[in-house]
């Protein structure tokens, strides 16, 4: 399976990662893929660990001579998010993802690709395998369930990594050099709402939201794209006036990936069958003036269901849950005044679930300051307890403080004027990369994020700029080189 990526350049980081697209890897269920990293270590005689939690590392001695160089530690995540449309079968258990190039990108057939962060893994493998590179001491770090809950980094053993440089590969962006990430935390809220029969006049129907592009939840969440869950329940508020009462509802499935569709039973008196249909035409043409140029391809419909339910919720419970959901805090809170054109504070409503009468919503926090996170969390908190829901913090993690004069910095810049003919932009992403905990385990490391330029990460859409790799790998090389001296 996708033997062409082995005819891309540079050979030997493109054959790593046709590996991992053959290999299953959502969160959480990596172990296959670092049993067969761990047999090609030992097929060259590279030493390898996992620590308690199961993160691996790979390492290699320096070149002759460069024994004396600061150790440099590759970091990437070998997870990847796990997203495809509801009428796409594919299992990311058991499937491998299957690729193809268009217009000088590399896509996924109607599935997340896996660049986020297969690449950054196969550059750093394709590293560790050139004899020809001359390099101080490397150590390759591999960590697990990042894109779930950073599970990998918050749990990395301390004392165990021996560099004092690290260079993360998980960033999306051509020409540019992370020094900084925001913070944040899944806000979790669960009830059990009272349901009630469905009467002989109320006829169960589905109401489905489709069509959106998605995307990732921290460095996509300025751009306008729709929300699913966001919007879904706004048709919903529309529809009170007919008395409909919600059965279930099912809306997104990562709380990082901006939810693409959403989809709700209702139960809906026959009398305003008609008449709600008229309404959600005229919704899903208001969703997509609203939306031109950036997701207007949205869709609504509405179909009766021909198995009947029991129960759907109360008339009470179905409006007030709808009323605070339409509420909640959803996409950029507050743009940064130090950081012009970075987003401080964003939330996702990630994922929406309703299923005889037990409620369950994830939505993802992300700021360039914590107490701003905990202050998005404790509204959830006021907002929910209003209709006697619970709301909890899961997966909290720090943001990555910058540190303009890093030394490391200056190296990559300099590296990036000499080889390109121009400096690197500095910046700071909206996004949990896993410095941040990282920096918090072994505050000696001086570490920059760079990487090739992804699009669409977290959604079908995604796809990688086959030039861009070939620039990564020149400058990533070039840098391990530099640092040799």
């Amino acid at each position: 399976m996708n033997d062409h990526l082995e005819t891309l350049s540079p050979p030997s980081l493109w054959r790593h990662f046709r590996t991992l697209c053959n290999i299953p890897r959502p969160s959480g269920r990596e172990a296959e893929l670092v049993d067969v990293l761990e047999r090609w270590a030992d097929a060259r005689g590279l030493a390898h660990d996992r620590d308690g939690f199961g993160n691996l590392r790979l390492c290699k001695a320096a070149t002759p001579g460069h024994e004396r160089a600061p150790g440099v530690i590759l970091q990437g995540h070998l997870d990847m998010v796990a997203q495809t449309n509801a009428d796409h079968p594919h299992d990311f258990t058991r499937d491998p993802i299957v690729t193809y190039v268009a217009d000088g990108w590399l896509h996924a057939d109607q599935t997340t690709l896996g660049a986020d962060n297969g690449l950054g893994v196969a550059a750093a493998l394709a590293i560790l395998e050139d004899d020809t590179l001359v390099h101080g001491p490397l150590e390759a770090l591999f960590t697990l369930e990042e894109e779930t809950s950073m599970g990998g980094a918050q749990q990395l053993a301390e004392d165990w990594l021996e560099g004092s440089l690290l260079l993360n590969l998980d960033s999306e962006d051509r020409g540019e050099v992370y020094i900084g990430c925001a913070g944040g935390a899944d806000v979790v809220v669960e009830a059990q709402w009272p349901t009630v029969a469905l009467t002989d006049s109320e006829q169960p129907m589905r109401l489905a939201l489709r069509g959106l592009s998605g995307g990732h939840s921290g460095i996509d969440i300025h751009k306008g794209l729709g929300n699913a869950n966001r919007l879904l329940v706004r048709v919903l508020r529309a529809l009170e006036p007919y008395a409909a009462r919600l059965i279930d509802y099912h809306g997104g499935t990562l709380r990082n990936a901006l939810p693409r569709e959403a989809f709700a039973g209702l139960a809906l008196p026959s009398q305003h069958i008609e008449a709600a249909r008229v309404r959600i035409t005229a919704l899903e043409a208001t969703l997509r003036a609203e939306l031109a140029g950036i997701d207007e391809d949205v869709t609504l419909g509405l179909e009766r269901v021909e198995e009947r339910p029991a129960e759907a919720l109360s008339e009470q419970a179905s409006r007030a849950l709808i009323a605070a959901l339409h509420v909640a805090p959803c996409g950029v809170e507050r743009m940064s005044a130090e950081l012009p054109g970075v987003v401080e504070t964003s939330n996702n409503l990630g994922v929406v679930s309703l299923e005889k009468g037990r409620f369950y919503l994830c939505a993802l926090v992300r700021s360039l300051r914590d107490s701003a996170t905990q202050d998005m969390a404790d509204r959830f908190a006021a907002l929910f307890s209003l209709i006697g829901a619970q709301t909890h913090i899961e997966h909290a993690y720090p943001g990555w403080t910058p540190n303009p004069a890093s030394p490391l910095l200056a190296r990559f810049c300099h590296l990036h004027q000499q080889r390109l003919g121009v400096e690197p932009g500095v910046k700071v992403i909206h996004a949990g990369l896993e410095c941040g905990i990282l920096g918090g385990k072994y505050p000696q490391l001086d570490m920059i994020s760079f990487g090739p330029q992804i699009r669409g990460a977290h959604s079908p859409d995604e796809r990688v700029e086959l030039a861009s790799v070939e620039e990564f790998w020149m400058l990533l090389r070039g840098l391990i080189e530099d640092l040799a001296d």
